[in-house]
């Protein structure tokens, strides 16, 4: 078994660094050899400094030659790294790397490289997209390079992934990740470098898998709300373990069908940072789009720190400040399903689901070069994963144009700023808006407006210019404005160059999901 994968394995039984490190004093790395991330193929990031790296006999000369750059050093303790500078976008061009041994990479770009992160719907393979076949069939485009970090959960951090990167192509994309294609494809045809993504996600995943121990421990809430209630989980999955297997050795004796599934283990603080985060960092890379949040929303409260807090574990651990960071926004999802839009729409309520994207929002204003795409307007009622990722993908390109490169476009969607209350209306004014608001249809939507009393209402609602104006007979004395804040909106408002405003709140009454309201 390949050294590589015979680490993951290990890993898994959280013996991983002990057993590499004995192996290392065997002499089984008596070849230099790099890190799976250097590959025929892959793409490096152009003008910062790009590490290369990988292990060799202790004390071991290794050189590093690409386009003219020649970069030598000496293995200590079995690893070493050299950095290249200020690469210019292009290629193809060959890296070689030379010790007691000699590696040729062929085919190698430079260009943007893209962290794909999160759960299911960043997962979702392109082919299980909404009418994929014409993008799969026309996906060949060399300028676009896929890495598929393989699935590992891990109790401490691992080393090197088992992978290699391939170029985009009807034969490869179909089963990456839908939005990072469409985001990849959208990027490049705007920005016009290669394009490198690496996809890491893992569906049904919470957030705190994908953080470093270090990054929970350090916080007190964390060590309480999260590593001690995971302890307490597990102890209850191993109860249960144990009795499960007692009532399937029972019915065997017995000769009796036993079709109970083995209870599921309850997700690990960390585990996904150790076998699909960590194994990549200091890679060199622009930035990362996530799409994550479902298995928070129970917890939005504490995800308005714990979504914040992942992404500085990222920025710190990659040892670059604020690197853009772009977000999906949860998409509109009725979680009672086989309701009717009149039932969905009649009366305003509280639901966990607002209050996370709510909590996704406030990181856009709490860290710099944080943005959300926003997607109300192509989620699926009776679906918690909507298969129109396009739209998702290409909004996140459109942020990333605006964020990452400092275009002067229309590419983030409005957010909310402030509100006015005089003579019986509310006047909210946005950010991120460049020119008139729109409504698609009729009449506009999704507002809702409450005095003192707290008892919100269906508002009217009308665009005046960049602002909205917002009423209703039943509250004379409005204190609060509410939009889209529901599992499902039903909302109709956007930017002038179609990018649907973003859901949000005046107020800052108590919270379904703050257990101390």
């Amino acid at each position: 078994m390949p050294a590589s994968i015979l680490r993951q394995h290990l890993s898994q039984r959280g013996v991983a660094l002990a057993v590499l490190a004995g192996l290392c004093t065997l002499g089984v790395r008596a070849d230099v050899r790099l890190h799976h991330l250097f590959s025929d193929n892959m793409v490096l990031q152009q003008q910062t400094s790009v590490p290369i790296w990988g292990w060799a006999d202790e004390g071991e000369s290794v050189t590093v030659t690409f386009r003219g750059q020649r970069v030598e050093t000496t293995a200590k303790d079995g690893r070493w790294q050299v950095r290249l500078t200020q690469l210019a976008a292009g290629g193809p061009d060959r890296l070689v790397v030379a010790g007691k041994n000699r590696i040729e990479l062929t085919n190698v770009l430079v260009g943007e490289v893209w962290i794909c992160s999160g759960q299911s719907n960043m997962e979702w393979p392109l082919s299980r997209a909404f009418e994929p076949a014409d993008d799969i069939a026309g996906s060949a485009n060399a300028a676009i390079r896929l890495f598929t970090v393989p699935k590992l959960k891990a109790d401490e951090p691992v080393e090197d992934v088992d992978a290699s990167w391939v170029l985009c192509g009807p034969d490869t994309v179909p089963g990456f990740s839908a939005v990072g294609y469409y985001f990849g494809r959208a990027l490049q045809a705007a920005r016009n470098v290669p394009v490198g993504l690496i996809h890491t996600s893992w569906g049904g995943s919470p957030a705190e898998v994908w953080m470093s121990r270090t990054a929970l421990e350090t916080s007190p809430e964390y060590r309480t709300d999260i590593l001690e209630t995971h302890r307490q989980a597990e102890a209850r999955h191993l109860a249960a373990v144990k009795q499960w297997e007692e009532a399937k050795a029972k019915a065997e004796a017995a000769g009796e069908a036993f079709n109970q599934g083995r209870p599921r283990a309850p997700w690990k603080p960390t585990e996904l940072y150790n076998g699909m985060i960590a194994p990549l960092i200091p890679y060199a890379i622009q930035g990362a789009i996530w799409y994550q949040g479902e298995s928070n929303a129970g917890r939005a409260w504490q995800y308005r720190r714990l979504f914040a807090d992942m992404i500085r574990n990222w920025w710190r651990d990659w040892n670059r400040d604020a690197f853009p960071f772009l977000a999906v926004q949860l998409a509109p999802w009725d979680k009672n399903r086989k309701r009717a839009l009149e039932e969905i729409t009649a009366e305003p309520g509280e639901s966990d689901w607002p209050e996370l994207r709510e909590a996704q929002d406030l990181a856009t204003r709490s860290l710099p070069n944080v943005g959300i795409a926003v997607i109300t307007d192509v989620g699926d009622k009776d679906d918690i994963h909507p298969t129109k990722k396009a739209p998702v993908g290409e909004r996140l390109a459109l942020a990333a144009r605006v964020i990452a490169y400092g275009e002067a476009i229309d590419g983030l969607s409005p957010q909310y700023r402030s509100a006015e209350f005089a003579r019986g209306r509310a006047t909210i004014r946005f950010q991120h808006v460049q020119g008139p608001l729109r409504v698609e249809g009729d009449q506009l939507t999704g507002f809702a407006i409450a005095g003192a009393d707290r008892q919100f209402v269906w508002a009217e609602a009308r665009v005046k210019g960049t602002e909205v104006e917002v009423f209703s007979p039943e509250v004379p004395h409005p204190v609060a404005v509410r939009f889209g804040w529901a599992d499902h909106p039903v909302v109709n408002l956007f930017s002038a160059s179609g990018l649907p405003v973003s859901p949000f709140r005046t107020d800052d009454w108590p919270m379904v999901t703050n257990p101390n309201d």
